[in-house]
């Protein structure tokens, strides 16, 4: 339990330091090298920072391993953990932080600074939530 508790310390600390240096418009972020590489590193320890929660309650839990980590989140929605929604938007975010992680092609940065800037945060929070509500019952 403590496992899971560091781990969502740490993903809150990155979303903290992430919500810090974001800028707060795109022009700004496409144009700071530096501050856009940052953002981008943030957003993959904040994703591998979920993974690996989802991991540690998959295994506190006696839940299903699954093979990759994507199916993670199919796992944590089987067990009504975290809701449908959710599960598809980590699922778009995992993927997103693969492509930023191992360069996979051209980068759309509008699509990572608005994935940033509106979706990461809430949904990241929303997540944490979810698993905090799960292990109070």
């Amino acid at each position: 339990m403590n496992r899971i508790k560091d781990k969502i310390d740490e993903a809150r600390k990155y979303l903290n330091e992430l919500s810090e240096i974001i800028p707060s418009d795109f022009e700004q972020y496409k144009s700071e090298f530096k501050t856009k590489a940052a953002c981008e590193r943030y957003f993959e320890k904040i994703i591998g920072s979920v993974v690996d929660l989802a991991f540690l309650v998959i295994k506190e839990h006696k839940l299903k391993i699954p093979e990759e980590d994507k199916q993670a989140f199919d796992i944590l929605n089987g067990a009504d953990i975290i809701p449908n929604e959710l599960k598809e938007r980590l699922k778009d975010a995992k993927g997103m932080r693969n492509i930023i992680a191992h360069e996979y092609g051209e980068i759309d940065n509008k699509m990572v600074f608005e994935s940033l800037k509106e979706q990461l945060i809430p949904d990241i929070e929303e997540f944490i939530g979810q698993i905090k509500k799960f292990l109070r019952k």
